[in-house]
């Protein structure tokens, strides 16, 4: 909730939740960009409600391989990763996959797995390494989560981030930008043809 939603739920000012903020009565959340912001558990604090019943998030196991020749691959990770959890006696559910490269932000179960976390569904999700879950930006999906008072557990199990999927990942990076610079070359030339451009050079 922003300060001043929050503030009228409350029965204050906005100056007084800047104030609550200052003598950490009421310490606000911040946004990447510093924004303050308030989440339904600063509301019961307030209003001295009782705590809602945290069980009623669930916790799952996020895997992903590059391609449809890694489901040996894929198979591994999801049993390592059920390992870890059944030996802490954690209950997690059907575990989540995709097959598609971590610069692929249109993976289907990934994408649910966001849509839940940004609904205040899920507690925890176990991935074996960092590139599992993006190739890029986990820290900013990490922030993401945890403002949804959820966390990425972190295995580190490094065997299952095979290293072809780099080289395959960053081919990928080279080829898009190298035709974004043949499509600006390409521009460049037609500009350079332009009769009306010229004209108005002349």
């Amino acid at each position: 909730m922003k300060p001043k939603e929050f503030a009228e739920k409350v029965g204050v000012t906005t100056t007084t939740l800047r104030n609550w903020d200052k003598t950490k009565k009421l310490i606000a959340k911040r946004t990447l960009t510093n924004q303050r912001y308030y989440t339904e558990d600063d509301l019961d604090k307030v209003l001295n409600l009782p705590k809602k019943n945290s069980d009623s998030r669930k916790n799952y196991i996020y895997a992903r391989v590059s391609s449809i020749g890694q489901k040996d691959d894929l198979k591994d990770q999801v049993s390592f990763l059920k390992q870890f959890v059944n030996a802490r006696g954690i209950i997690v559910e059907d575990p989540m996959t995709d097959i598609g490269s971590g610069l692929n932000y249109k993976r289907k179960n990934w994408n649910a797995l966001l849509d839940l976390v940004m609904d205040n569904q899920v507690g925890n999700i176990y991935i074996s390494y960092e590139d599992r879950f993006t190739r890029f930006g986990f820290d900013w999906f990490q922030s993401l989560c945890e403002k949804h008072h959820s966390k990425i557990i972190v295995v580190n199990n490094k065997t299952t981030s095979p290293e072809e999927e780099v080289v395959n990942d960053l081919i990928s990076i080279i080829h898009v930008f190298s035709c974004r610079v043949y499509g600006l070359r390409k521009y460049k030339n037609k500009i350079g043809q332009d009769k009306d451009v010229k004209s108005t050079k002349d």
